[in-house]
């Protein structure tokens, strides 16, 4: 009786522990949610926060408490107290304001948005659609982690920023978010039900699927004699005689690393090169393949031309994606045509393997590394009322002067003071209306690259150039890099203060001026390294009375088709921690310098 009555107070002991246990605790602005069903993967703890009537913000972590940080992308506006209700049932908690309501199951944590008549705007996957992966990079601890969203069948897709691949309406599609020349990655869509969502990471993100897209040797590969294993790969030199034929068993000549693989002494000029043979799909349904390409190219598979020819400036590669339906066990003939247009040139295709429709259909948003899951919801009637909900978060887009809103005259560069000023005095004279001329790069003496100075022996005089200028009521903008040699004052500024990227001077890595010189880039994350470089700018060019800025190399782009890994030793550690954590932020950093002075 006695181990009875003690069995039964224990029992009944951790049931009044776990009553007693707090569901979610209140904040002044929100709640933060103690998950119940807790697992390796997924979050301990979800928070939501009301930025103002329309905005929600949800935040979650695998651990007991939330990191302190700063956001990058956010600017701070004198928000006042926003008045909102609590609704409790015994499964969920409800943050309610005036437009909005963001439920939160206790069970798993998911969210679901409504507004306010509780009509459904979003919500996240059953259980909650978050999963978390430790993650250690330069002795930082983080998370890898992923969000997934419901999303109906006639719901669209906008935003992510500039990419080169075609695409408008990103439902059902696959995008990468990192910084590149002529890509621009934000972490921001707007859909056509009601809403956007800001998701507040720096690292590298993926839209859609999260996997990395696989060679041609996950399928069954045949050469031109219908041996397996490969494809037959033949390189032509400009003369029409072939150099070197092969079988590959994949397309992957992507970067700085792999373009080593291509075979040796091969003559890239005027060259062609063909990749002919068969393959078969070990599973049925959608492929979506990925062409990285430069130069011209074209693709075929199963006797249609998948991809018409299209070109990339040799030293720039671009992304083209498309879908190709596949059968398992069927055979279809594939080729590949490439005319590389340079003495070096980059190309690859991958390829993703099919998932059903209604996975990937759905909202899906993974980032390699952060310290928490951390996203914005904006509700909007209208797609300019999300817009403005956007403005209120990250800032109100300034409206440019009227002198730039006309046209601009831009040229790979202009060599001497005489040559721009001349420039600008012949579009006067012929009457045609230019209202802004740019300076871009070279400007500086050969070896003297981040020094923002004019070489004296073309640039006799940078004040009368700009004065000039300004008589004929014109504008100049001046292109700006990050990037500083070695042996300019500049850079060891920024090396005593510990503010220089050293990765590419102790690797000797030389650029493409003359012989080459060494440099590298300083670390726009640092307060005291944006102060510097504002300070050297405002010395030496913009005392001169330059009226715009051209932040150029801001992605930063060090070594230009260096693969990810390299880039991210290329620019790191920063100030702020790893660059794996802070790959895309560069260039808000690099701005950030000269809008703060």
């Amino acid at each position: 009786m006695k181990r009875l009555s003690a069995f039964l107070l224990i029992i009944g002991s951790i049931v009044f522990t776990r009553c007693m246990a707090p569901a979610y605790e209140k904040l002044g602005n929100g709640v933060i949610v103690h998950v119940n069903k807790k697992g390796k993967e997924q979050p301990s703890l979800v928070k939501i926060q009301v930025v103002n009537d329309e905005i929600i913000r949800v935040s979650a972590v695998p651990r007991t408490e939330f990191p302190e940080r700063n956001s990058l992308i956010l600017v701070s506006p004198n928000r006042d107290s926003v008045p909102f209700m609590l609704e409790e049932t015994e499964e969920t908690v409800t943050v309610a304001t005036s437009k909005v309501k963001a439920m939160v199951s206790l069970e798993t944590g998911e969210v679901v948005f409504t507004d306010k008549e509780g009509n459904s705007l979003l919500r996240e996957n059953q259980g909650g659609g978050k999963s978390f992966q430790s993650i250690e990079v330069d002795n930082t601890r983080g998370y890898s982690f992923r969000q997934v969203f419901e999303s109906p069948d006639d719901e669209a897709f906008f935003g992510l920023g500039q990419h080169q691949s075609d695409e408008w309406n990103y439902k059902g599609k696959n995008e990468v978010l990192y910084q590149y020349n002529t890509k621009v990655s934000i972490p921001f869509i707007i859909s056509n039900k009601k809403y956007g969502l800001l998701w507040d990471n720096y690292s590298l993100t993926k839209f859609g699927d999260v996997r990395d897209y696989a060679d041609l040797s996950q399928f069954k590969l045949y050469n031109q004699s219908g041996v397996e294993g490969s494809v037959t790969a033949t390189y032509t030199t400009a003369d029409g005689s072939v150099f070197a034929q092969r079988n590959e068993s994949s397309i992957n000549y992507e970067n700085l690393e792999t373009i080593k693989n291509f075979p040796e002494g091969f003559p890239f000029v005027d060259s062609k090169i063909t990749w002919e043979g068969s393959l078969e799909a070990k599973e049925s349904g959608e492929f979506r393949f990925k062409l990285y390409y430069a130069g011209y190219t074209k693709v075929f598979i199963d006797g249609a031309e998948v991809v018409a020819e299209r070109w990339r400036t040799a030293w720039n590669p671009n992304t083209y994606k498309f879908s190709v339906r596949l059968e398992a066990g069927k055979k279809v003939p594939v080729k590949v045509e490439w005319k590389p247009d340079g003495g070096v040139s980059y190309i690859g295709l991958k390829a993703l393997s099919p998932v059903p429709a209604s996975e990937q259909n759905k909202l899906s948003l993974w980032s390699e590394m952060g310290q928490e899951l951390d996203y914005y919801f904006i509700y909007g009637e209208t797609m300019d009322k999300v817009i403005s909900g956007y403005r209120t978060l990250t800032g109100k887009a300034p409206i440019m002067p009227q002198w730039a809103l006309g046209f601009w005259q831009s040229r790979e560069r202009y060599k001497t003071q005489d040559e721009i000023v001349n420039a600008l005095a012949g579009f006067r004279k012929r009457k045609i209306p230019i209202d802004n001329i740019v300076m871009d790069w070279s400007y500086w003496e050969q070896d003297q690259w981040g020094s923002h100075e004019f070489d004296p022996t073309r640039f006799s005089d940078p004040k009368k150039m700009v004065d000039d200028i300004h008589a004929m009521n014109g504008h100049i903008m001046i292109s700006v890099w990050p990037k500083f040699y070695i042996n300019t004052y500049h850079y060891k500024e920024f090396e005593s203060n510990g503010w220089m990227y050293k990765q590419a001077v102790n690797d000797s890595i030389r650029d493409w001026i003359a012989q080459g010189y060494i440099g590298s880039f300083y670390d726009a994350y640092s307060k005291g390294a944006r102060e510097l470089f504002w300070n050297q700018m405002n010395e030496h060019i913009f005392s001169l009375g330059m009226d715009a800025w051209w932040m150029d190399a801001s992605e930063p782009d060090i070594l230009s088709n260096a693969s990810l890994d390299y880039r991210k030793k290329l620019t790191g550690p920063t100030a702020l921690g790893s660059s794996t954590e802070f790959l895309n932020t560069y260039a808000l950093m690099n701005a950030e310098a000269i809008y703060n002075g």
